[in-house]
């Protein structure tokens, strides 16, 4: 009975880590352009592009305003075209990037809105093009703010998971489902949920520890 536990808990563990990793790798590429483009064409926006701000951020609000079980269903096709089959966690890759992408762009929107306007305006006195200022000025100051950004990002999908996995998705939520509770076996309820608990501190203490590793840095260099 142990041996078939630790299978099941390996098995869930793997097929959580490789969704977590794959989402979160999509979802920042996303999140992190639709972040930079809602500041950069906001009012007073060094690409100023009042319309567009406006389309991104009302596409950015329906898509977080729908409950993550909702949005799977409605990707499921999406998920069918692009890998084939909408069981699986690679399928579910799909639905993890799609749904966590606006609410990265958001919380990365917030952590550039943080770098001081003084300094923006400077790289501008000196002639700096829209694209240096982004990731010279932007990006660079804000860096602290966006890895923790991130982290929450990460911890966020990760939690998305256990949701995918009622779906069919796999990884320790659909364990915790199909085993713990369904087949009324609390050893791997408990097992999963203490190893979801583990992932997560460990997200966030790597994501702190670099967060300070930079400021650190950043100190030393002023």
């Amino acid at each position: 009975m142990r041996d078939d536990l630790i299978e099941l808990l390996l098995q869930g563990l793997g097929e959580t880590v490789y969704m977590v990793l794959w989402s979160s790798v999509f979802a920042l590429v996303l999140g992190i352009a639709l972040g930079i483009t809602l500041v950069v064409t906001e009012k007073g926006g060094i690409l100023e592009a009042p319309l567009l701000h406006k389309i991104i951020g009302t596409v950015i609000n329906s898509v977080r305003s729908l409950p993550f079980i909702i949005l799977i269903i409605l990707l499921l096709p999406l998920s069918r075209l692009i890998v084939g089959t909408s069981l699986g966690p690679t399928a579910a890759i799909v639905s993890l990037s799609i749904g966590a992408s606006p609410f990265l762009g958001r919380v990365i929107e917030n952590s550039l809105k943080e770098v001081s306007a003084g300094k923006i305006e400077a790289a501008k006195a000196v002639g700096a093009s829209p694209l240096t200022i982004i990731f010279r000025v932007l990006i660079p100051e804000a860096l602290p703010a966006l890895v923790r950004a991130m982290t929450i990002a990460v911890i966020a999908i990760t939690e998305f998971t256990a949701v995918a996995g009622a779906i069919g998705a796999g990884g320790l939520g659909s364990l915790a489902i199909r085993f713990g509770y369904q087949r009324f076996r609390e050893d791997v309820l408990i097992a999963t949920v203490l190893l979801i608990i583990a992932l997560v501190q460990i997200i966030q203490w790597s994501g702190d520890y670099l967060a300070k590793s930079i400021d650190k840095k950043r100190y030393k260099l002023d």
